[in-house]
């Protein structure tokens, strides 16, 4: 037999083997891969309620502002506080030169007193005269005048008293004094300058930084989506002082809480925004007057709300929202929702889902709308993976101790 025929003949035995061997095999195995169910992690959607909370941008503004003017002029003397520390409500802060107003305060109280002397002799003079009226020793005419004397005399007093007490207010504002606890920045002016009254530069500012306000500003069109909420009767309204939360420029939360004092009652017409004022204690001085923050604010409890996680809710480029979910048939179902923010890591659902939906949060990637899958609560997924593991690990560490 030739050499070829030979080689011929094992060739075609091996390859008759190797088909029977590849029949056999599959013959004893189940389906393939490709006709396995996939299995998916799903979370069922539960009504629940939600406190709903804005998260706004805001500046930190003190709680009394004073801008020390003086109200007399005159050279400044001495200054009597150190810069950046804290007052008291009627502590000195500045002493200007007072001769002047020394001078007119004497002047005028010695005016009192040649008034106060006049007026006791034209009292003596008319008791003279109404004695010697009752014996008709003077006419009535010298009568009423030595009255009408005794009159002006009093008005001379009291007009007398008048321009002490002006000059002593006068004096008293060549000291000036702090009209608010708080802390005071620095001062304008040095010793030996020359303030005059009502000038426009303030000497200094005291600022009263315990409590503190938070100006934040809420758009006008997301206040007006809540109140038609809250006219809807979808959302309960929160009340004044409602809880603040104080997030600073470093991404720390601050940790005294706040409350909602007022919202006002304006819009500016340049930006559409409007003002919450938040107050909050500030003991320690950390927030600072026109530091930025944030505020989280809670609007309002939602009672009936649907909660879905973010890795369930994928956007198309043009930002359409869509979710997978399991129906009743075990198939997947392509939903188009609308949702209107995020509350930790989940979506606050608008419209497209309900409750008691199956929405595909893992094995997104192996699914087709129309397929059908096995369907496994994501937290029992979770508990099963994490048991696995542990027995994993436990198998490994009997081995290793063998």
């Amino acid at each position: 037999m030739p050499v070829y025929q030979t080689f011929r003949g094992l060739w075609l035995g091996v390859v008759l083997a190797a088909g029977m061997l590849v029949a056999g095999c599959g013959s004893q195995g189940g389906p393939p891969p490709g006709g396995m169910t996939p299995q998916v992690s799903v979370v069922t959607l539960k009504p629940q309620a939600v406190t709903l909370t804005r998260d706004l941008p805001g500046r930190v503004s003190a709680f009394l502002v004073a801008e020390v003017r003086p109200q007399v002029s005159g050279i400044v003397k001495q200054r009597l506080f150190t810069e950046g520390g804290s007052v008291k409500s009627g502590q000195p802060l500045y002493e200007l030169d007072d001769a002047i107003y020394r001078a007119q305060y004497n002047s005028a109280r010695a005016t009192l007193q040649k008034a106060q002397a006049t007026q006791e002799a034209a009292l003596l003079t008319a008791g003279r005269s109404a004695e010697m009226l009752k014996i008709d020793a003077v006419s009535a005419q010298d009568n009423d005048n030595a009255i009408a004397a005794l009159g002006q005399a009093r008005a001379d007093v009291a007009a007398a008293q008048a321009a002490v007490d002006s000059s002593a207010v006068n004096l008293a504002y060549a000291h000036i004094v702090s009209p608010i606890n708080g802390r005071i920045g620095k001062s304008s002016i040095t010793q030996g300058a020359l303030v005059t009254a009502d000038q426009t530069t303030a000497l200094a500012t005291v600022q009263q930084l315990d409590p503190i306000y938070v100006d934040v500003n809420q758009s006008s069109s997301e206040w007006l989506q809540l109140k038609q909420d809250i006219d809807a009767g979808r959302v309960q309204a929160g009340a004044s002082g409602a809880p603040a939360k104080i997030v600073l420029e470093n991404g720390s939360t601050y940790a005294a809480a706040g409350a909602l004092q007022f919202s006002d009652v304006t819009v500016d017409p340049t930006t559409g925004n409007f003002l919450l004022r938040v107050i909050v204690a500030n003991p320690s001085q950390l927030l600072m007057p026109g530091m930025y923050v944030r505020a989280i604010v809670g609007e309002g409890v939602r009672p009936v709300a649907l909660l879905a996680p973010q890795r369930g809710i994928t956007r198309d480029p043009k930002g359409g929202a869509t979710a997978l979910v399991v129906n009743h048939d075990g198939k997947v179902e392509v939903r188009e929702v609308r949702v209107s923010r995020t509350i930790g890591d989940q979506w606050l659902v608008e419209e497209g889902l309900s409750a008691g939906d199956r929405v595909i949060v893992e094995g997104l990637q192996k699914v087709q709308p129309g397929m059908p899958v096995t369907a496994v609560e994501a937290a029992a997924a979770d508990a099963g993976e994490t048991a696995a593991a542990g027995a994993g690990t436990a198998g490994k560490t009997a081995t290793a101790g063998k």
